[in-house]
């Protein structure tokens, strides 16, 4: 079973925050603050926060500006991932991904459905890794959020969480980029 090894040491990972939405500001970003509020009491660093309309090019533009930032590590968005036509986030995400985490948005599913059941179908959750850095599209609530944070990622951006985890192999993740 998985479990914390206290005889490594915490790694803080460097996170950007991005919430999709039409209507939210930085003002009412519920989602945001609670992924802000995660991440930072676990002891990782907010690299930067913003708010991007639910418009795919522009997301994927967003994207790319973070993923290109040297100083950001991971990428976490949320908003976007339903069944609606303004819910283009996971399109934009697989516009920039390099590799799909495919498992990410099963296990986000699992974690789901053991809360909201069946409603869990309703999410598109998704992974993903491009230019050396995590990404991964949240729904938009803060339950969501939570969830998605407490159950995979505080534990996957844990560097002593065993049998492994993602920042352990963070510097392999853009390996095939300085190949000759």
């Amino acid at each position: 079973m998985s479990r914390i090894d206290e005889t490594r040491p915490f790694l803080p990972v460097r996170i950007a925050v991005l919430t999709v939405s039409d209507t939210r500001t930085t003002a009412d970003d519920r989602s945001g603050d609670t992924l802000v509020e995660r991440l930072t009491e676990a002891g990782h660093l907010l690299a930067a926060r913003g708010i991007e309309k639910d418009d795919r090019a522009a997301i994927a533009a967003h994207l790319r500006r973070w993923i290109a930032d040297p100083a950001i590590d991971v990428i976490l968005t949320t908003g976007g991932t339903g069944l609606t036509g303004r819910d283009v986030t996971v399109e934009a995400h697989r516009d920039v991904y390099e590799k799909e985490i495919e498992a990410f948005g099963t296990v986000f599913t699992w974690v789901s459905l053991q809360k909201i059941g069946t409603s869990a179908v309703q999410s598109r959750a998704t992974g993903g890794v491009a230019g050396g850095t995590y990404l991964f599209a949240l729904p938009g609530s803060p339950s969501a959020c939570r969830d998605a944070w407490d159950e995979i990622l505080k534990p996957q951006l844990d560097y002593r969480h065993r049998p492994c985890n993602f920042v352990e192999i963070m510097p392999r993740l853009d390996e095939h980029l300085r190949r000759k």
